[in-house]
């Protein structure tokens, strides 16, 4: 278990992040932390190429204070990389609240602590039918329709939030927890070590990766 606690703005914010193997072969989940700039990202496979690429696309997104930058800057990273993945980025506004930009199916959260709002919507054929009012067979769920490797700053997923707190998790998190999960860790003591414990737990089949910000 990767565990750490940093303050990027002084006293204003804490940041927990944690990541978990699981039953995989590799951890192709990767996260950084800058100045501003909070990133999970996802490795497409399991395979030490995808680890590469996910550390690679989270290092080079975190050095940025734009989150769609970051994005393009994680891609740009992964020219001299063969693997490829998928990746949510977060950056504190100085006035507070948070911008976040997305390319693929990381998600983004944002909690009160009492109501979680999904900020992030994945970029799946799963999701795309589902937007069309067509129902999507479970496989679809996990059919990316876009990674960092084809991010453009047309095609990368933006949004805002002035939620005191925010979690980025990789779909190990989010998929054996689900929304109701999320939202009663978030609610409470939320960690990053939480998330990833109770995903675990939940007997989830692929890396936990998640980070909170408070």
């Amino acid at each position: 278990m990767l565990i750490d606690r940093t303050m990027p703005l002084g006293s204003a914010l804490t940041v927990t992040h944690a990541s978990e193997r699981g039953p995989r072969a590799f951890n192709a989940d990767a996260f950084a932390v800058g100045r501003r700039t909070f990133v999970v990202a996802d490795g497409v496979g399991d395979s030490a190429a995808a680890a590469e690429a996910a550390w690679a696309a989270a290092r080079a997104a975190a050095l940025l204070v734009d989150p769609v930058a970051a994005v393009l800057a994680a891609r740009d990273a992964l020219q001299v990389h063969t693997g490829d993945a998928v990746i949510v980025v977060a950056v504190a506004r100085v006035e507070g609240g948070f911008d976040v930009a997305w390319a693929g199916d990381a998600r983004a959260y944002g909690s009160d602590g009492a109501e979680l709002v999904q900020l992030t919507s994945d970029h799946t054929v799963a999701e795309y039918f589902r937007a069309r009012g067509i129902v999507a067979e479970a496989r679809m769920e996990h059919v990316v329709t876009n990674t960092v490797r084809h991010a453009t700053s047309e095609n990368i997923g933006r949004a805002f939030t002035r939620a005191p707190r925010l979690a980025l998790v990789s779909d190990g998190v989010y998929g054996p927890l689900g929304h109701n999960g999320i939202g009663a860790i978030m609610s409470g003591h939320a960690s990053a070590e939480r998330l990833v414990r109770a995903a675990l737990y939940a007997r989830g089949t692929d890396n936990a990766t998640a980070l909170v910000v408070s």
